[in-house]
């Protein structure tokens, strides 16, 4: 199985994380966020991706820290657990609809980074997460996996709805990315490098 643990600690928060890609969608996740646990949650339960997320951070502060560290060790746990990416897939699309609203994300493991988002939010929090945050979660994800990521909500109105269909097509287009490709022999990409 391909795994990693990942330790982040700064003066901002404390964070473990252990990640098994070809795990069996069982998470544990506590980061003091409520909506983020539960995005986190279901974002393993989609991916099929085992996951154990235990953050300390200074939300009384705010969510900032916490949400964007998180994401910063979430994506070095996948760039470990990936090693030379040899026989992936790399490249991941997904739809997913949340009652009235539609998510698109595409995902290329690419080695290098890129996010383009596009989604508006109707309100400023979600519980007791920002929403101008999860731009954010998905810039330092894609900053630290290395990774092409395009997602966006296509169409919706309500904003938990938007969010966690673009969590769903997010967890969906990354697990197709990070499949092993049977008849794929070492490393998928013209330079020989991802």
């Amino acid at each position: 199985m391909r795994s990693a643990a990942v330790r982040r600690k700064t003066k901002e928060t404390d964070i473990s994380i252990t990640l098994g890609i070809d795990g069996n969608a069982k998470a544990e996740i506590t980061t003091g966020i409520g909506f983020l646990d539960h995005m986190l949650e279901l974002f393993a339960k989609h991916g099929m991706f085992s996951l154990n997320v235990k953050c300390k951070g200074d939300l009384h502060v705010d969510d900032h820290h916490t949400t964007e560290d998180v994401a910063i060790a979430l994506g070095q746990a996948f760039e470990k657990a990936l090693g030379d990416k040899s026989g992936i897939s790399r490249y991941g699309h997904a739809y997913v609809p949340m009652d009235e609203s539609l998510a698109r994300c595409v995902v290329d493991l690419s080695g290098r980074s890129a996010l383009v988002f596009h989604a508006e939010f109707n309100r400023k929090k979600v519980g007791d997460l920002s929403t101008e945050m999860i731009r954010h979660f998905f810039q330092s994800f894609a900053d630290n996996v290395k990774a092409n990521i395009h997602i966006e909500i296509l169409y919706g109105s309500n904003t938990h709805h938007k969010i966690e269909a673009m969590f769903k097509a997010f967890a969906r287009a990354l697990r197709l990315a990070c499949e092993k490709d049977s008849r794929a022999k070492g490393i998928p990409s013209t330079k020989g490098k991802l």
